[in-house]
């Protein structure tokens, strides 16, 4: 764990091994935010915490994404959030039924609490936003400044506003890598082996 890193700092609800937060990342409500195994989220990050906010193993969230909203986010591992991408899991009603914003407190605001769901393997493109209530899934890529409004088939690449189905993503390979990763990162019980106990025993 590096001294740049603020993972043991914050009441996280769970922090795995080999997790890098660096200082400038802004994290809110960080007691229901639970962190998986090697993760790192950048400098610039907004991360708010909703109702639930999981994060995966081998996720990295870069510099400038934001997540917000207030609603449950799950982030399976192998997850890629590329700078400038905008996460969101709930919303103002903009239909005209309540006022809007922050500042208006209830009852003349109601807020709509949702999901965001990103599967595994999957990649949102820089500068690309995700409203509520979608799934992105498994092996999903999402193409650079796309909006993503419905729900994204597995193994596919979308891209557009609003984002549509381009073409396949080879899930083969990838799942071969992955297989090999847990073969040399992970103890033969399934637990994930920290970064400075496989140097040791390089050495």
């Amino acid at each position: 764990m590096s001294d740049r890193s603020q993972a043991y700092s914050l009441p996280f609800a769970r922090v795995g091994q080999d997790v890098m937060i660096w200082p400038l990342a802004k994290i809110v409500g960080p007691e229901v935010i639970s962190i998986g195994d090697s993760v790192i989220v950048d400098d610039f990050v907004f991360l708010s915490g909703g109702r639930l906010t999981a994060l995966g193993s081998f996720v990295h969230i870069a510099a400038h994404a934001a997540i917000a909203g207030g609603g449950e986010l799950f982030v399976e591992d192998f997850v890629g959030i590329s700078g400038g991408a905008r996460v969101y899991t709930g919303n103002d009603d903009y239909l005209g039924g309540c006022l809007t914003g922050p500042t208006v407190p209830a009852p003349y605001r109601v807020a709509i609490r949702s999901f965001v769901r990103i599967r595994r393997h999957a990649v949102i493109g820089a500068n690309s936003v995700v409203l509520p209530g979608v799934e992105i899934g498994e092996g999903a890529a999402i193409g650079a400044n796309s909006l993503v409004n419905r729900d994204c088939a597995p193994w596919t690449i979308h891209g557009g506003s609003p984002a549509r189905p381009l073409k396949e993503r080879p899930r083969e390979r990838i799942l071969e890598l992955e297989a090999q990763l847990r073969r040399d990162l992970f103890d033969a019980s399934g637990r994930y082996i920290p970064k400075a106990l496989r140097e040791v025993g390089q050495e």
